[in-house]
């Protein structure tokens, strides 16, 4: 198993599926990478800390022959991910993706063909408290879309632990996922509150809500039929599960790097529009979170 990507859930993962099995770490974040190296992948957890011995690098050709990559880079990185995974996957090996937002699968597909590709979502949370050691903040569910390859995926998930759920489309899985973190994981960023706190305030409740709507409302221009009787249940139901967790927004607004609104909300408008639908308050969002990152001019 190679995992790409250095971040909390790629630790997450390593530490996980490192506990059962070999796994490299392959990505480009020096300090994560030394850190992986000198004492594994650290994962805080209720039952304590759990260590596993991985390998780690930045150069693909390390991961030569890997049979399963595990895809956890941000969006705006996966063209360049995709091109490593072709240079390192064996013939016969597979890319699963388990990435936020709208747009992987397809750049994954391009470059590695859409039998190679496996899409899934996890409701999983994990804060990186630092390089190469994460806190484990609540899930534990994994879901895979209907695929010739998901079994062989899935049956390394379960041997790390995780429950695993199999069937369904790669496009219902991602549009599900998008409406649980597009209403909630930008109001954790512009609020700088944990997944649980956005509920406990009416005025963040009520934006939630009226985001997801909007979300309901594109997700069946698409053909995609959501929860239409309860808009904001799916990320109540993430917020539930992972209530302490820093989300990967908010983690990404504290370190001053580029988040993932682009293919979240982002992606949510651009849908919208597609089929000649308003979605005001995913674009104030979009916008909101993109001026965080924002710096005038001199």
């Amino acid at each position: 198993m190679t995992i790409v990507g250095t971040g909390a859930l790629a630790t997450l993962f390593a530490a996980r599926l490192g506990a059962s099995g070999p796994v490299t770490v392959l990505g480009s974040w020096a300090e994560a990478l030394a850190a992986f190296r000198e004492r594994g992948a650290l994962l805080e957890t209720d039952e304590g800390m759990l260590r596993a011995r991985v390998a780690a690098t930045s150069d693909p050709s390390d991961c030569r022959g890997a049979r399963v990559a595990l895809v956890l880079v941000k969006s705006c990185e996966t063209a360049r991910a995709a091109a490593m995974i072709r240079s390192f996957l064996a013939p016969d090996g597979v890319a699963a993706t388990l990435q936020n937002g709208l747009g992987n699968v397809e750049t994954l597909a391009g470059t590695l063909g859409p039998e190679r590709v496996v899409a899934g979502s996890a409701e999983v949370g994990a804060t990186l408290t630092s390089p190469g050691r994460a806190r484990h903040a609540g899930g534990n569910k994994i879901r895979l879309a209907a695929h010739s390859r998901a079994g062989e995926v899935a049956r390394v998930f379960s041997e790390g632990g995780f429950e695993v759920e199999t069937g369904g489309t790669a496009a219902g899985i991602l549009w599900e996922k998008l409406g649980a973190a597009a209403p909630l994981l930008p109001l954790t960023a512009l609020l700088g509150v944990t997944n649980g706190e956005v509920f406990s305030r009416p005025s963040a409740a009520a934006l939630l809500e009226a985001a997801a709507r909007e979300i309901v409302e594109t997700a069946a221009a698409e053909g995609i039929a959501l929860d239409a009787a309860d808009p904001a249940g799916a990320s109540r139901r993430v917020a539930r599960a992972t209530s302490a967790n820093e989300s990967s927004m908010l983690q990404d607004v504290r370190r001053g790097a580029a988040t993932e609104v682009d293919a979240i909300n982002g992606a949510v408008v651009e849908a919208a529009r597609r089929h000649g639908i308003a979605a005001p308050v995913n674009e104030t969002l979009w916008l909101a979170v993109r001026a965080l990152g924002e710096r005038g001019a001199p």
